[in-house]
């Protein structure tokens, strides 16, 4: 992950998220452990609505080994937000997200991370290749090689 504060032209996909009442923690803004489920969210939501991802039938389904966030600047519930997505590695049974947390209408991050997905049989939990219209989807995100090279 580009250690440069990213704006919003950097990511390909964008995602609204309105926080919610009980995202807020005692401090009165959204407790760090909320922006994964913001990641999980947007991430899923891109693959049902693009890749045709049916997550409660799939034979094959994307398990997250791992992820990172990198929080720089609060939000609070009712804040609404926008996550914008991109691809920067893409193998034959993964795909690794990058991710910006926006307030709508900013041009700077609020958090950024990273998300990967492993692709795997649901029965088996063995790695398989990522199918063909997920794969469609995640290639039309992805970040041309030599800027991810670059970063």
């Amino acid at each position: 992950m580009s250690t440069d504060l990213q704006t919003r032209d950097a990511y390909f996909h964008f995602r609204p998220i309105q926080t919610r009442w009980g995202d807020n923690d005692m401090y009165g803004h959204v407790n760090n452990v909320v922006y994964y489920s913001y990641f999980d969210t947007a991430v899923n939501m891109f693959l049902i609505e693009e890749g045709g991802f049916d997550p409660h039938d799939a034979e094959i389904i994307g398990v997250c080994p791992e992820t990172r966030c990198r929080f720089i600047k609060s939000v609070a519930y009712p804040d609404a937000l926008e996550v914008g997505l991109r691809i920067v590695k893409l193998g034959n049974s993964s795909a690794q997200y990058e991710i910006g947390i926006f307030k709508v209408g900013e041009e700077h991050a609020v958090a950024e991370g990273f998300f990967v997905h492993v692709y795997v049989e649901r029965e088996t939990n063995r790695p398989v290749a990522i199918p063909a219209p997920i794969r469609a989807a995640l290639e039309a995100i992805q970040m041309p090689v030599e800027t991810a090279a670059a970063e």
